[in-house]
């Protein structure tokens, strides 16, 4: 199989194309992130790098803003990341120059998709290790919440997660997301940090990184207070249904 494995644009005997199959492991293997779409507001939730004790924790992140509307959470390599970004971020401004209007969260996911699947067909490249999660709201204040892979595939999702223990954390939200769990804004908070709790057990919870989207407001990142809060509140419904089971 190693002469399948040289270049991107080579197809396996079965139909892969194994380049792009490694990226999606490199997916895998970075941290968790879920994202969550309520009626007013989308919620992105990640797991941080554990950064070194002299460096300064503000340089890691996970989530960063697309535009006023638009917010993006990824899985992944953090350079792979970073350009996608930057190349997103242009984007976004070119289409307000050209269009005269918001970019709409579709334009951008699929966008985003292209220029990936772009690295899949050209010799001397390889394809972004990295899986986004694009949320926001269009200009009719529409939410809306993508996912995109290293292959260049893009779909709308009304909750998602990438990187590691994805399965298990999909699991989770296919059973505890309903209308009645997003009917609010803190109820959909909530069910996305619930989402990292269960999954990732004894995991330091300051390296969570939370962002909220809402209808004509700019992206709002949770603080670590804010966060912990929210975490207080999940463990004493725990306790509190502990005590009723007895």
């Amino acid at each position: 199989m190693s002469r399948y494995e040289r270049a991107v644009t080579v197809f396996s005997p079965d139909g892969q194309l194994l380049q792009v199959q490694y990226a999606q492991e490199a997916v895998k293997r970075g941290f968790a992130s879920v994202g969550i779409r309520g009626p007013n507001v989308v919620v992105l939730a990640g797991e941080k790098k554990e950064v070194a004790k002299l460096q300064e924790d503000r340089t890691e992140k996970k989530i960063y803003p697309l535009d006023e509307h638009l917010g993006l959470l990824f899985s992944g390599w953090i350079a792979d990341a970073r350009v996608m970004v930057s190349r997103a971020q242009i984007e976004c401004q070119s289409y307000r120059l050209l269009v005269e209007d918001m970019v709409t969260v579709e334009y951008i996911a699929r966008y985003i998709s292209g220029l990936k699947q772009k690295y899949t067909q050209s010799n001397g490249r390889r394809p972004f290790g990295i899986s986004c999660i694009v949320g926001g709201f269009d200009c009719d204040g529409t939410p809306h919440l993508f996912q995109t892979n290293p292959s260049g595939t893009h779909y709308e999702w009304q909750a998602c997660s990438a990187g590691r223990c994805d399965g298990e954390v999909l699991e989770f939200l296919e059973q505890n997301y309903s209308t009645q769990a997003v009917a609010t804004d803190a109820g959909t908070v909530k069910l996305a940090i619930r989402a990292l709790l269960e999954v990732l057990q004894g995991r330091d919870h300051r390296k969570f990184e939370v962002a909220v989207l809402k209808r004509d407001k700019p992206i709002k990142m949770l603080d670590l207070h804010a966060i912990e809060a929210i975490i207080a509140e999940i463990r004493k419904d725990k306790e509190e249904k502990k005590e009723l089971k007895k």
